[in-house]
């Protein structure tokens, strides 16, 4: 047998070797992990880059752009809400989700119809499941929406700061005002890149900068960006230095993030037991529905225990709206 003989090999040369292959072995691994994570980091940077750009690379002109931004928040060509109920045309444009209503109508149906169909397999009550499937069906988009809408509008006001030092400095080198907030769309991510890019091609295509930046403030929804639009408009009307006063708004719009931070610090412990105090009735419910079927078997067809089912579900609502005007504060 030709090579190395294994079986003449000594038992510390066998622990040497050993050691060597795991260390070979680990090095290996962490390298496939780094190579893997680059990959990962450079296809979320193209992605960032790509959904802010994409619309450019299919259309030939500023107004086909911006007509086409437009209509995926569900504005109409002017940039004003074309939706009838006005609330809830805020709500799709402030979520950032792409307005696709069949879609969404079909979305909901499934949902609804799953949820009903198992209410009404579980416990054999055809006309609740048919209500609390109606309830699905018309509130679960509303909920989706809401928690993109406010999701996206923190994420606006985290960056608004450094968008606005963005704007200074380039105001600073001298360039004009639609190259600032041009620059912002460019080197930001989502969503103040696409906010500011829409910004800038309004203001490319003739419309001023207190317009577009009223536009953007009905677009992102947030008490932040409203300040910026006041700001521009105050400029406009008044005269100044925009960029001392943009500069005077990022450091006001940066204090009043770092008190509502303090703020949420302060009201942890009454979210936390609002959680809890949420969350361990049905916990216990259902460790009890396992542990024992029959405690709550015998009476579900009670027509008593249904109502104080839904006496109890109302009042736990009551409650957690109350928790929640104590511990949410607005400024």
């Amino acid at each position: 047998m030709s090579g190395i003989d294994l079986a003449a090999l000594n038992p510390l040369d066998w622990q040497a070797h050993a050691q060597l292959g795991l260390v070979f072995g680990l090095a290996a691994i962490a390298l496939l992990v780094q190579s893997i994570l680059g990959t990962v980091r450079e296809v979320q940077t193209q992605r960032i880059v790509n959904r802010r750009l994409r619309f450019k690379e299919k259309v030939a002109s500023t107004r086909e752009l911006i007509v086409e931004l437009r209509r995926q928040r569900a504005l109409d060509e002017s940039g004003d809400f074309k939706l009838a109920i006005r609330n809830f045309n805020k709500l799709v444009t402030r979520s950032g989700l792409p307005f696709h209503p069949f879609r969404w109508t079909v979305l909901s149906l499934i949902v609804a119809t799953l949820v009903a169909g198992a209410i009404a397999w579980r416990f054999n009550m055809p006309m609740l499941a048919a209500g609390i499937g109606g309830i699905v069906f018309f509130l679960a988009p509303l909920a989706v929406l809401k928690f993109c809408a406010d999701r996206r509008t923190k994420q606006l006001a985290a960056q608004m700061p450094d968008a606005l030092q963005i704007v200074v400095r380039s105001l600073e080198a001298g360039h004009p005002v639609p190259s600032a907030i041009s620059l912002v769309a460019r080197e930001m991510p989502d969503p103040i890149g696409t906010e500011f890019g829409m910004a800038a091609d309004e203001m490319s295509y003739g419309m001023s900068l207190s317009a577009a930046a009223e536009r953007l403030s009905e677009r992102a929804g947030d008490p932040d960006v409203d300040l910026f639009a006041a700001t521009v408009r105050l400029q406009e009307k008044t005269g100044g230095n925009l960029c001392d006063l943009l500069k005077t708004n990022a450091e006001t719009i940066r204090d009043r993030q770092t008190l509502r931070l303090k703020v949420k610090a302060a009201t942890s412990e009454g979210r936390a037991s609002a959680t809890i105090l949420t969350v361990a009735p049905f916990i216990v419910m259902a460790a009890i529905h396992f542990l024992r079927p029959e405690f709550y078997g015998l009476v579900a067809d009670e027509a008593l225990f249904r109502y104080s089912l839904v006496g109890f579900g109302i009042w736990m609502m009551i409650g957690n709206f109350i928790m929640n005007r104590m511990i949410n504060f607005r400024f």
